[in-house]
Parts: C-alpha cells; structure tokens; sequence
C-alpha cells in the first residue's frame, strides 16, 4: 500500500479519473441533466450508471500528445498531468513497466492486456519520432489502411482489432459515420481486465434487497452479495471506503489490482462525493484507500453489469482541452509527414469511447476501447478499529486499479444496479 501511495502521488491517471468521471455524470456537459444515456442505449431522463476506463483514454490522448505543438501539446499534457512530452513518457514508462511488466499475464493474478494502434490512410507518411514515440510508450503498433478510396474495409478491420484484443466484449468503436475518405489517422486504445477476488463471495448468500435511488426515485430489488469476512474498510468524514483485492499467487513486487467502492454516507450523496474526489484530484484516492482488514457488521455489494458507448469530446473540452478539436488552431505537425496532397491541417473530430464491466460473487469482467479520429481537417501496529458496516445500498462511485503503479483501468458509478 506504502508504493501504491507514492506512485499516486505522481500520477496525472488518477486526477484524470476524478475529472471525467464528474464530466461524464453531473459536470461539464451535465450529460446525465440533460438525459443522455451512458450505458449506450437510448436516451433517457435522469441520471445513469458509468463505466469507462481512464487507462484507455489516457493512451490514446497520450500518443496524440506524442504529435502535438504549441496550445495543442499544451492543454493535452494540462489534461493529463505532465509539464512536457518528456515528463508524459517517463511518467507513461514507469506506470506501463508496473501495471503490466512485459506486457504478459502475471501467473495467478489477474489477466490484463493493453494494446494501442495507430491507423494511417496508406498514401499519407508517419513521422518517424511519431511511431517510434508510440511505440516506446505504449507498444503501439503502427498500420496503413485505405481510408481514402475503401474506409469501410478500414473500419471492418479497424473493428476487427478491437474485438480481438477485447475478447470480443467489444465488437466495434468506429462506423461509416466516424470514419470515411476524409480520415487520415486514428488512434486506437484498448483495455482487457478478468479477475478472480482474493475472498470470493459465497453465492448461496447473495439475495435480493432494497437498493436506493437517487432524488427520491424509490427503490429496486437488487442482488446484493453478503460476506461476513473482515473486508478493507476505512471511514472518512461523509463516506466510506471499500477495497477488495483481486487474487495475486505472485511475488510482492507484481502488480496488484483491486476494486475500490466509494460509499457516500448520504443516500443521494453521490453528486457532493464525486465534486469532492475532483477538486481533490490525483491525491484523493491516495489519501482515503484503506490500508488493513476491519472486522464487519453488516456487509452487502449489489452485482451489477454496466456499459458504455459515447463520444467523449465533451468531456475532454470540459477539461480544457479544446484546440484539439478546432480544426482552425488544432497543431498536430508531428504526426504526418508532409506531401503535396494539398490536406488541410490534422484535427481530432471525434474521440469515440465504449466500456463494459461485470461485478458477481467470482470477480471482475471488464473492457474498454477508445479511437481518436483525426481528418485532415506496511500494516499498522495500532489496535484494530472497531466493527464498521459496508452496506452499499444506495448510488456509489467505483475504481479498479494497480495499486503498485497508480493506474486506474476502469472507473465510474452505480445508481441503478439493475440497470444495465
């Protein structure tokens, strides 16, 4: 806990995470206000459950900065905490050599893979320092597609490869729509998790109870998990914290992946947490993770299954990065060489997000992708705290991370988890 503590503390994910996740529910756009559905069904009125991985478009908006000049390079390294292109790589070098040495699976842990693709329209040139950039921080592969006279072909294959190293949980991120003969480059991140919980729940003892709305929207019978075991618990002032580690038969210097429930005390709390973790920013989570066992009284989770399927342009202008999208300012001249095609300017027109996530009594199933399309246009000594409850039976914020180098692969909240 003591590593995973410092590594935060440098880390520019974590304070991404907090950011997002109130652009993405009730900042920023207010897109949960207006009525827009962020399980990537139809739009409906109120508030929605999130899921997204901060780790997948933290990649692709760092590869993108890995291109970027002048106010372009400037909001983007703003936006993910680091003061030049040479910091973001050292700092990106450090967390992907922790949170996935070797890029391999950690016998007995959890399985995690990340990759990360660039896709050129064949008749344009990388830069050199562009993909050799990309692939030193991400191992990101470097592709020519033919989005210029068959981008349906390219986004089939495109898709193909987001299918492949999701595990087919996410069959597509790109369409005809995003995607057609006025692209140039996309950029492509990718994020597969699958763990098994150090202290799996007995499914005998899961059962239905009441779950909590928010605003007074009533209840919904839920299926909430029960354990009587001591549980990570730590209790702050308006919230409590749950941490539950994911199974590691590995030596203590692998990484260590767990998830992490922020429970407002307040049933419709919420809102007032999520504000709170990001005005707090990367150092929130640091501060407020539990860091031993407590005995428990009452302890109950709800299962639940989440999605989400969105453009996420919003969200980013709302953290300041906006020349980006600006087809008049956006400076992207490191990523093409140029040619006498007479393209105008690259710019990013969209930034196309989708993310799953399964929570049961076995463990954790999740996935996420991201495309960015560019046109041109140690335990404590002190005596054990007293028995606290766990019941989380109203709307809470969650996070799995590493806990070794502070990256946070997937983040979001529950307000209904029947909801899918």
């Amino acid at each position: 806990m003591e590593a995973w503590a410092r590594s935060f503390a440098g880390s520019g994910m974590a304070a991404l995470s907090m950011r997002l996740t109130k652009q993405l529910s009730t900042g920023g756009d207010h897109l949960a206000a207006a009525g827009v559905q962020q399980n990537g069904g139809a739009s409906k009125a109120g508030p929605s459950n999130l899921v997204f991985s901060p780790l997948s478009i933290y990649s692709a908006l760092s590869v993108v900065a890995a291109g970027a000049r002048g106010r372009t390079q400037s909001e983007l390294l703003k936006a993910l905490g680091a003061g030049s292109r040479e910091e973001l790589a050292e700092s990106v070098a450090k967390m992907m050599a922790r949170a996935l040495p070797d890029g391999t699976p950690q016998r007995g842990g959890p399985r995690v893979a990340h990759a990360c693709a660039v896709w050129h329209e064949r008749a344009r040139t990388v830069k050199p320092a562009f993909r050799d950039a990309a692939a030193a921080s991400f191992k990101a592969v470097t592709r020519a597609v033919d989005f210029l006279r068959n981008p349906e072909e390219a986004c089939k294959e495109i898709n193909r490869w987001v299918s492949t190293a999701t595990e087919n949980l996410i069959d597509s991120i790109v369409s005809p729509d995003s995607v057609d003969k006025n692209t140039r480059l996309v950029v492509t991140s990718a994020v597969y998790f699958k763990g098994r919980w150090a202290r799996p729940f007995d499914k005998e003892k899961t059962k239905k109870d009441k779950f909590h709305l928010l605003d007074g929207g009533g209840d919904v019978d839920a299926d909430f998990m029960r354990s009587g075991e001591d549980q990570y618990i730590a209790v702050h002032r308006g919230f409590k914290v749950l941490r539950m580690p994911y199974a590691a038969d590995m030596p203590a210097t692998s990484p260590r992946y767990s998830m992490c429930v922020f429970l407002p005390d307040e049933r419709d709390g919420l809102w007032k947490l999520e504000d709170r973790m990001a005005a707090g920013g990367e150092g929130f989570l640091r501060k407020h993770m539990p860091d031993r066992r407590v005995e428990v009284g009452e302890f109950r989770i709800p299962r639940f299954k989440l999605s989400f399927g969105d453009s996420v342009v919003r969200a980013l202008r709302g953290l300041g990065v906006r020349a980006l999208f600006d087809p008049a300012r956006a400076e992207l001249t490191d990523v093409l060489e140029a040619d006498n095609s007479g393209d105008p300017p690259l710019f990013v027109s969209d930034v196309v997000h989708r993310a799953v996530i399964e929570v049961n009594e076995e463990g954790t199933e999740a996935a996420a992708a991201t495309a960015m399309i560019l046109l041109g246009a140690a335990p404590n000594a002190a005596p054990p705290p007293p028995r606290v409850d766990f019941v989380a039976d109203h709307p809470f914020a969650f996070f799995v991370v590493e806990e070794t180098s502070g990256a946070v692969l997937f983040a979001g909240h529950v307000v209904d988890p029947t909801k899918q």
